[in-house]
């Protein structure tokens, strides 16, 4: 019975960040969700903070991430970015498409999807605006697709490939061989389904005699910590180390040497940032620390071992295509988290149901608003430029840009 309640707290918590009733933002649902556990006596609160700290890293993470876009915002960096970016477009809506596509795969690449979605969202609702562009949601849906399907290219690409690996973490010289080849199908299938399905809303003319401003003492400087955040975080991921404090290191002091030169009150960007995002994070970490103790680790690890013995094939299609599917009842972190711990636990699981487990997680958020954090930091980053996508509008759109990339993704393994 304990077990059963368990799970229709989760859920109705999940589904209240989900779709989020009354327009109560998700970080109260998830944190309420929490609390009722612990209130309850669900979970201990010791395993509660147990779980809380498990998220140390990703807040950290989160912390520097934000507080470098927030500077950059505030330096009117995107605004420069905008404006040449728009120069380079030469009036073709089209192009502007592919070159903010194209600035997506880098900045997930070398930045992370969750940094994806905190700085490149408000770039390009920048350069939108400064193009004059009527439908501007084509241009920033890209941020949300591309912080997935290109989360693997590099083990920084996402944080919750180091969840999934644990300490087992493939150098870079062993990784590559094993996902770039999926990530430049997941890559670029997405492109040509999200440029497909826009089609209609691109045909649209765009300015391109636009002035390029001045860029501050402070943009330039924003530029050098995002820069060197970069080069740390690749730095970092060779030598198997945690990504949240560098990046936080790095933030903090990009932010703090940009608001001394500029003489600015520090408040004006602490209130910039969206705080909200550390709870929400917390909350589904406390929920899945719950949910472990219902025994589903147990489970799914014996049923990874057992199928994995039968059949390497089918566990691998198996296993890629039920996680894509259920982080988006879950949210990627948590499922990365169960199942990373179902593979640590079950042994030797052959390296290719592993990449499928780590394509799943990575690539599958692209089906629904909240199957990854760096969707659900986007759709905030939204939210303040005015934008609004519904939960059942992104489903329709996900599903036919998901499937097919997670499908051939999946399929390029055994090349």
């Amino acid at each position: 019975m304990t077990n059963i309640t368990i799970w229709i707290i989760s859920f109705i918590a999940i589904a209240g960040v989900i779709i989020r009733p009354f327009k109560v933002t998700e970080a109260i649902w998830a944190v309420s969700g929490a609390v009722i556990l612990v209130i309850f006596g669900l979970i201990l609160p010791s395993d509660a903070l147990s779980g809380v700290l498990k998220g140390t890293d990703v807040y950290l993470f989160l912390i520097g991430m934000m507080l470098l876009a927030e500077t950059a915002r505030e330096e009117k960096l995107f605004d420069w970015l905008a404006a040449h970016a728009t120069k380079l477009a030469k009036g073709s809506s089209t192009r502007l498409f592919f070159l903010i596509y194209l600035v997506g795969i880098v900045v997930t690449t070398f930045l992370s999807n969750d940094a994806t979605a905190v700085v490149l969202t408000p770039a390009v609702a920048a350069s939108v605006k400064a193009a004059k562009v009527q439908k501007q949601l084509p241009y920033l849906l890209i941020c949300a697709f591309i912080a997935n399907a290109a989360s693997f290219v590099l083990p920084i690409s996402n944080p919750a490939n180091l969840v999934i690996y644990g300490s087992h973490m493939p150098p870079l010289l062993q990784w590559l061989p094993q996902y770039i080849l999926p990530s430049v199908i997941a890559i670029a299938v997405t492109y040509f389904m999200l440029r497909f399905t826009q089609r209609n809303e691109l045909k649209q003319k765009i300015e391109s005699n636009i002035p390029i401003p001045v860029l501050s003492q402070g943009g330039k400087t924003a530029i050098m910590g995002i820069a060197a955040t970069a080069i740390i975080l690749l730095v970092c991921s060779a030598f198997d180390l945690q990504l949240g404090l560098p990046t936080a290191i790095t933030g903090i002091l990009t932010s703090a040497i940009v608001i001394i030169r500029a003489k600015k009150n520090p408040l004006v960007v602490i209130k910039g940032v969206s705080w909200a995002v550390l709870p929400l994070v917390a909350g589904l970490f406390v929920i899945v620390e719950a949910l472990n103790k219902t025994g589903v680790i147990e489970t799914l690890t014996n049923l990874l071992h057992q199928s994995a013995i039968h059949s390497v094939a089918r566990t691998t299609w198996g296993t890629g295509v039920v996680i894509a599917f259920a982080c988006n009842l879950v949210n990627n972190l948590p499922a990365g988290l169960i199942a990373g711990s179902a593979v640590q636990a079950a042994g030797h699981v052959p390296q290719i149901v592993k990449s499928a487990i780590l394509i799943g997680v990575d690539l599958g958020p692209n089906l629904s608003i909240t199957g990854s954090l760096a969707t659900i930091l986007w759709l905030v980053a939204l939210r303040r430029e005015g934008q609004t996508v519904s939960a059942w509008a992104f489903l329709k759109l996900g599903s036919l840009i998901m499937i097919p990339a997670l499908l051939l993704a999946m399929a390029s393994l055994w090349i």
